[in-house]
């Protein structure tokens, strides 16, 4: 059963890499395509799009080389691998969408100030090719961006282009039957500032991982006082609790018992500790240091 899960994971990972090598290969030839035509139109929410989306092929390339890095194996000098390596690909493509955000409400405010004359006819034709690759792309992800923070971050991008693109095109339509020329650096702001949303709360979320803080969903005083109910269990105490990555949670703490326990006996206590934190909690790294007879005060946490 065991060798069926990994199995599985495995193949998982690898369809995930294939996906994103295709996602970077057709988004590389939209992020060209839109360059040239934005140039030649002269709009800046296609110019915008194409920013965009060429910090997406980084991103996607991030990502690819990340989920390849994430399953080297362990080492003497490396004793965790690159099990991070996809939660820091993910924390600097969030950075990277805010940071193109700020580029693009800048441009923005100069178009809104100086604007010039857009051949709309273009930007509806590239607009539509662009919605439809970075459809595709994120049909691609979509499944994987359930489970894993790094295809997450891929996926947001991904989704986000085609948003802009969507953008563009209801921007090239009006230009084009309305003469309503605003509309491009309007547009733009408002590509901009959901970039700027959904950016902050991947960056947050992998931030909350790297700084190894407790994972929200995880009540800490409850999981305590469930295993300090435990039989023979007198205290938890000295308790760290974070995730290395998506799949791993780890916790670590000193229990204190009421009896000088031998190790057989302790085993026992781990076991049952395990059980309740795997199938209640989803914890399945545990590391308890056992203690016996100590008389100085056990806060649950304490700062190392």
């Amino acid at each position: 059963m065991s060798y069926f899960h990994n199995h599985t994971h495995t193949h998982n990972k690898d369809h995930s890499r294939r996906n994103l090598l295709i996602s970077i290969i057709l988004n590389s030839a939209i992020t060209l395509v839109q360059i040239i035509g934005g140039l030649i139109s002269g709009s800046l929410a296609l110019l915008s799009d194409a920013l965009h989306n060429f910090s997406d092929v980084v991103s996607l390339v991030i990502s690819y080389l990340a989920s390849i890095l994430a399953n080297k194996k362990a080492s003497i000098t490396k004793t965790f691998g690159y099990k991070r390596a996809e939660i820091m690909a993910a924390f600097i493509n969030a950075s990277t969408l805010i940071i193109v955000a700020v580029l693009l409400i800048f441009e923005a405010v100069e178009r809104f100030n100086n604007p010039k004359p857009i051949n709309s006819s273009l930007v509806i034709w590239l607009s539509l090719i662009a919605i439809a690759g970075n459809g595709f792309s994120v049909l691609l992800l979509q499944r994987s961006a359930k489970s894993n923070m790094n295809m997450q971050s891929a996926y947001l991008h991904m989704f986000t282009d085609m948003l802009a693109s969507i953008a563009v095109l209801v921007g090239g339509l009006l230009i084009k039957y309305y003469q309503i020329n605003w509309i491009d650096p309007f547009l733009t702001l408002v590509i901009a500032l959901y970039l700027v949303i959904v950016g902050y709360k991947l960056l947050k979320n992998s931030f909350k991982v790297l700084m190894l803080f407790t994972p929200e969903s995880l009540p800490v005083q409850k999981i305590v006082s469930e295993i300090q109910n435990l039989p023979n269990v007198k205290n938890l105490h000295h308790v760290h609790i974070w995730q290395l990555n998506e799949e791993e949670t780890h916790l670590e703490a000193h229990i204190d018992f009421h009896n000088d326990i031998n190790l057989t006996e302790f085993n026992i206590v781990l076991q049952s500790v395990e059980n309740v934190l795997k199938q209640k909690y989803n914890i399945n790294h545990v590391t308890l240091q056992p203690e016996y007879g100590k008389c100085e005060e056990k806060p649950i946490i304490t700062q190392d």
